[in-house]
């Protein structure tokens, strides 16, 4: 299940974003919490969620770009600082009490601005620690990671900010940023400079015309922007669900959450656990069935016990088949494409989120939520069964 983290620079990576990931979900849930008691606004909180992704959606093309021109692990502790920097900054401006809804949405966008370079490159460095051989256990230690500190953080920034306060919960995820910092310093890795003369836009270019020849990538990358744009948007319409279609209140609210959220920590302990599978084609069409299909389950149900196994399984189908998407990518692309073929990974991933919102929001509004949920498991299944039949050679990778 760990066998990865036997490689002695992806052990250290590994344990540094891992204190890195808890300290920023800290600061999410206290982020939304201030946003909200300074306003008063749902609308402000989707306004810098929105602000927050936007970024990526332009910029991640060129982080991928600038992670195929240069050494990665410099990329990410640049970055890491500036995470740092701009954290310690909230800290600041809230621990004065000068602290506004404008400054809050220009930290948003700044960001967003530095994952867009961030992103490309925390994804493409995980071949270079691990290698081909150990890389799909890499990637689903790096999910158990995430969804790890999914469960922990927003418990910690609960307790935080009781006991030291919104400010403290800042300071600790600017501090958090050190382990990953430290541990990027420690490592020592061979970079083959790519010496490209051309522009960042003829290279852009490129890895799209890379992208749109490569039928297997392109399918695999397809498969990620559907799931973002009609099969994610379940979450922001939680709260409806527990409070008007289940009536479960706050409480129940917080367990359906946590019912999505252990079950992607199962399914990437899963992933971890097979080791380098060898039907990782059919495991992801099967994921991708299995979620689309739990998601439809959810938006019918009216049942709480069953609204809770049906968010585990989509939380276990959807790490798993957004991880072996993951592993696929890196396993079929040229190495001199990388950056930029994992920035259209995480552009399809992250930046399409905000509009599967917008577009689940909006039906909800028209059609009530159970219809906007279904709408999008029914559209995830429909597609699915399409990719089956158009891609067959999807089944045969491994």
């Amino acid at each position: 299940m760990f066998s990865s983290l036997s490689v002695k620079n992806f052990r250290v990576y590994w344990l540094g974003m891992l204190v890195s990931l808890i300290g920023t979900w800290i600061q999410q849930v206290a982020q939304s919490w201030l946003v909200f008691q300074i306003t008063s606004s749902a609308f402000l909180l989707g306004v810098v969620g929105f602000l927050n992704s936007i970024p990526v959606l332009i910029l991640s093309l060129f982080g991928g770009v600038l992670a195929d021109r240069i050494n990665k692990r410099t990329i990410l502790i640049a970055t890491q600082v500036a995470f740092m920097f701009l954290a310690f900054l909230l800290a600041v401006l809230i621990q004065f009490k000068i602290i506004t809804p404008v400054q809050i949405m220009i930290i948003a966008i700044l960001n967003g601005v530095v994952m867009a370079f961030d992103a490309p490159a925390r994804q493409s460095i995980v071949v270079e620690f691990v290698g081909k051989k150990h890389l799909f256990n890499a990637i689903a230690l790096n999910s158990v990671a995430f969804n790890s500190s999914r469960i922990i953080g927003p418990a910690l920034a609960g307790i935080l900010v009781a006991t030291i306060g919104m400010s403290g919960c800042f300071y600790i995820n600017g501090v958090s940023f050190l382990a990953v910092i430290i541990a990027l310093y420690s490592i020592k890795l061979k970079h083959s400079r790519n010496l490209s003369q051309s522009s960042a836009f003829k290279d852009v270019k490129d890895g799209l015309i890379f992208i749109k020849n490569n039928r297997l990538i392109l399918a695999l990358i397809s498969m990620v922007a559907v799931v973002s744009l009609f099969g994610v948007a379940h979450v922001i319409l939680m709260p409806i669900f527990a409070n008007d279609v289940l009536k479960v209140g706050i409480k129940g609210l917080g367990v359906l959450m946590s019912s999505a959220g252990c079950g992607a920590l199962i399914g990437a302990l899963i992933l971890a656990r097979l080791g380098d599978s060898n039907h990782k084609g059919s495991l992801l069409l099967f994921s991708a069935m299995v979620f689309s299909v739990s998601l439809a389950i959810f938006s019918l149900s009216k049942t709480y016990l069953l609204s809770i196994f049906a968010l585990i399984l989509v939380g276990l189908s959807s790490v798993i088949a957004v991880s072996l998407v993951n592993t696929l990518l890196q396993l079929n692309v040229e190495d001199r494409f990388r950056g930029r073929v994992m920035s259209a990974f995480m552009l399809t991933f992250a930046g399409m989120m905000p509009f599967g919102n917008l577009i689940a929001g909006s039906l909800a509004h028209i059609a009530g939520v159970s219809i906007a949920v279904l709408f999008g498991g029914v559209v995830c299944t429909v597609f699915f069964a399409a990719i089956n039949i158009a891609y067959p050679e999807l089944k045969k990778l491994n």
